[in-house]
Order: structure tokens, then C-alpha cells, then sequence
């Protein structure tokens, strides 16, 4: 058995980041993500699937040509390859679990 916290993560932008291979995790990595309202994340896509775990506030995230509006206890799949990304309009912090089907992040960036 093994505890990490949260606080130990590396914190990058609005989000802890648990990279699988760096704690011996085979196909998974988490991103804890606490967006404040009007943050967003740009338009990307990964070579593996995602799910996102709504937990608090709202968030609109567009999927391939689609948008929709998520809140807690909701939760998004994203297939592999599908451009992706979200953006908090609400007026509390959007915290939300994106688990990735990889042992590492490998994200391609869509927009500047």
C-alpha cells in the first residue's frame, strides 16, 4: 500500500498531476483539477481514452463538435484522438478527476 497526498503532486497551472510511471502505476494517470471560475483548458486531444469526474461547481467542456454543460456527480468520456477541452463560467471552482489511460500524459495542443 502506498499514500500520496495531493499537496505533493507537481502543480501545474489549475491542476495536481499524478504521472502513473513515476509511482509504478501501469496505464493510469490522474489530474486533480481545481479551475477557477473563467479558467479554461485549450483544445487538445491524446492517443488514449479520458474520463473526467465532475465533483464540484459546473463546467462547459466541448467534445469533437459537440458542448455541453457538466456539474457534480457527472461524468465525460473521451475517446482516444477526440479534441477536447473545458472552460469554468460558473462562479465556484469547477474540481473535477481526469483519469487517463496512460502511464504518462502525452498531450497534443490544438489551439495557441
Amino acid at each position: 500500500m502506498r499514500v500520496i497526498r495531493q499537496d505533493e503532486l507537481p502543480f501545474s497551472n489549475i491542476a495536481h498531476e499524478l504521472v502513473g510511471a513515476d509511482h509504478g502505476i501501469d496505464g493510469i494517470s490522474v489530474i486533480l483539477v481545481e479551475a477557477p471560475p473563467g479558467s479554461s483548458v485549450r483544445l487538445h486531444r491524446h492517443d488514449y481514452d479520458e474520463v473526467i469526474i465532475v465533483q464540484g461547481g459546473t463546467g462547459r467542456f466541448t467534445v469533437g463538435d459537440e458542448e455541453v454543460e457538466l456539474g457534480a456527480g457527472e461524468l465525460l468520456v473521451v475517446p482516444r484522438g477526440t479534441p477536447h477541452g473545458f472552460r469554468n463560467d460558473g462562479l465556484e471552482p469547477l474540481l473535477q478527476v481526469d483519469i487517463h489511460a496512460s502511464s504518462s500524459f502525452a498531450t497534443e495542443w490544438l489551439e495557441p
